[in-house]
């Protein structure tokens, strides 16, 4: 996509009386009430930020990624034949997401010989390393092409790891960003099958 609106962009400046591009619809208007709501409240917390700011800045292409044990990975959404991916209730199914190169990148970084290294690609990703150990799934999701609602995560949020003390470092702190930095958000209904899956031993 963002291929194409380059190629239109160099025909514009050759035409005098070219119309201005169109704006995309913002990722947020694919939420529903409710989570356009949530997302709204989560704006004006994070306020001068938002999650269009976030996107543009942190997810310029729009693909998003994150990373699931293969046990989970076959139980809950091969075995289950699930439509969509993340931990689910009766708003939908929610699951956090970082931008495709950063994950990608992660991963390349962590790999030793022919598996990876759950340690490293936890500190890269600023998250605990029990959460990597064993063989991995690796999805990559186009978020406007899927049509996924996405928005600032929030505490309430199903999977958020809560700090037990203020020495938590690797615990949910809001804002867009792991505890290691690394930019997140929070996508409802992201349909499986329009997700690309790579193994990582």
């Amino acid at each position: 996509m963002v291929r194409a609106l380059l190629v239109s962009a160099l025909f514009v400046v050759g035409c005098k009386h070219a119309q201005a591009p169109v704006t995309p619809e913002p990722v947020a208007q694919a939420c529903d009430a409710k989570q356009q709501e949530i997302s709204k409240e989560a704006d004006q917390r994070a306020a001068p930020w938002s999650i269009e700011q976030h996107l543009a800045k942190n997810f310029p292409d729009g693909s998003v990624s994150w990373l699931m044990k293969e046990g989970p990975y076959q139980t809950f959404v091969v075995q289950s034949g699930a439509k969509n991916f993340g931990r689910c209730d009766d708003n939908g199914c929610f699951l956090f997401a970082a931008p495709s190169a950063v994950i990608h990148e992660a991963v390349k970084k962590s790999m030793t010989g022919a598996t990876h290294d759950p340690a490293v690609l936890g500190q890269a990703l600023g998250l605990p390393a029990k959460n990597f150990e064993g063989p991995l799934r690796m999805m990559t999701l186009d978020l406007k092409a899927s049509g996924s609602c996405a928005r600032l995560p929030v505490d309430a949020d199903p999977g958020v790891w809560k700090c037990q003390s203020e020495q938590d470092t690797d615990c949910f702190k809001f804002g867009g960003y792991t505890s290691g930095g690394v930019p997140e958000i929070m996508v409802i209904n992201a349909p499986v099958a329009q997700a690309t899956v790579a193994e990582i031993p």
